[in-house]
């Protein structure tokens, strides 16, 4: 029987949550107030995070709660119970990254599975034998692992340990995002979820005495001095990610929009399912399905390190911020054959062409004929955030559809 991996899904809130399980998500992670590395997000209160677990234990959706920080002396005394209510709140994993954080869960929290974070940096079999043998029922590998490397892991280690890895996102410059960087120039540390990323800056060279006057920094034989990272793309990889044996699909992205959580969501969903009907060593994704991961805010992609070692391709981007192709118009609450009813995200127009993104389905074009505010009152355009509207069209999208257009 063909295995069937995780696609495991970001959601840094509510909304975002929503999306991931709309569009197919086997399994979310996300953070609560603390001991999380995403401080930016809005995350989940307790009574939040129950009623999501609740809400995807219903559609056999596993929830998995970051606890990836690196806790000081004066945090420790908060976790054990924070662990206990998370526990009660029916969570189906902890993400952690530290020895001490791992043994408390064992302690306070026994029956909830513990994954290893990537900010362990596994990147061989004892390592990831050595943490199964503490407790541990998952890790996450290394992002500077290759395919190779995580099929000997595979090979080396217990079947009951999965196997872990990101296949979409941003990349962290450092080594399985242990920096410093913005800790040290903005006192924003990335290893207690508050990043800013000026790794993704534009930084030039610039000689005291010749002020004003800047010198680009480049490459050459000795390495580069840029320091924003591509992002990473597998989606053209499933069949290679199977066979190196990883049983865990991570989509990267947390802090991303409930759009992005959506289209990426959906696409790698489309992907593996595609890949489960024919399962051939040659299968790739419908040409639809390639082209949704430029349909979101990203940066130029890459295929990370799984296919070459950061010492012979660093995947280094060149490009100071992101591509945006697309914005989102509206979010489909509901339609009868006759009327779309929507809510606003971005503004748009009569006249306009527009994409309708439905889950497992190849995007619809069609051109905005008539548009309708709230009170069934004919307007031209629908410029306020929010606003409910009336979109006439015989298509019928289910609640939760996305309509989008061409930046």
């Amino acid at each position: 029987m063909q295995k069937r991996p995780e696609l495991l899904c970001p959601a840094g809130d509510r909304e975002r949550f929503d999306a991931a399980l709309r569009f197919g998500a086997d399994a979310v992670y996300l953070g609560g107030t603390a001991f999380g590395m995403r401080a930016g997000p809005q995350n989940f209160t307790f009574p939040a995070l129950e009623q999501a677990v609740q809400t995807a234990h219903t559609q056999g959706v596993k929830v998995y709660l970051t606890c990836n920080t690196l806790p000081r002396n004066d945090e420790i005394a908060a976790l054990p119970a924070f662990l206990e209510t998370a526990a009660g709140c029916g969570v189906d994993g902890f993400i952690v990254a530290d020895f001490g954080v791992l043994s408390l869960c064992k302690q306070y929290a026994p029956k909830v599975p513990v994954h290893i974070s990537t900010q362990a940096g596994i990147v061989n079999y004892v390592t990831a034998q050595q943490f199964y043998n503490l407790g541990a029922s998952r890790i996450v590998t290394a992002r500077e692992l290759s395919l190779a490397e995580i099929a000997e892991i595979r090979a080396k280690t217990p079947k009951a340990l999965e196997i872990e890895c990101f296949v979409h996102g941003a990349m962290c410059v450092s080594f399985s995002g242990r920096c410093l960087l913005s800790n040290y120039l903005l006192n924003r540390d990335a290893n207690r979820g508050a990043c800013a990323q000026p790794c993704r800056w534009e930084y030039a060279l610039m000689e005291k005495t010749r002020e004003g006057q800047y010198f680009p920094i480049g490459e050459d034989e000795n390495g580069t001095y840029i320091l924003n990272s591509k992002d990473m793309c597998m989606i053209e990889h499933i069949p290679e990610l199977i066979q190196a044996g990883v049983d865990s699909f991570k989509i990267e992205g947390r802090a991303k929009s409930a759009y992005y959580t959506a289209v990426i969501t959906n696409a790698y969903r489309a992907a593996i399912d595609g890949y489960l009907e024919n399962p051939s060593p040659d299968y790739k994704p419908a040409p639809w399905i390639l082209e949704e991961p430029r349909k979101v805010s990203y940066r130029e992609y890459c295929t990370g390190f799984y296919f070459g070692a950061p010492q012979t391709d660093a995947n280094i981007s060149y490009e100071g911020g992101y591509r945006r192709e697309w914005d989102v118009c509206a979010v489909v609450t509901g339609s009868d054959g006759e009327t779309i009813f929507a809510e606003q995200r971005n503004k748009f127009c009569v006249g306009d062409t527009v994409e309708l993104l439905e889950r497992g389905k190849a995007p619809v074009q069609f051109t905005v004929d008539a548009l309708k505010n709230e009170n069934g009152e004919p307007i031209d355009a629908c410029p306020h955030p929010m606003m409910k509207l009336q979109i006439k069209s015989t298509l019928r999208p289910s609640a939760g559809a996305l309509l989008r257009k061409q930046a």
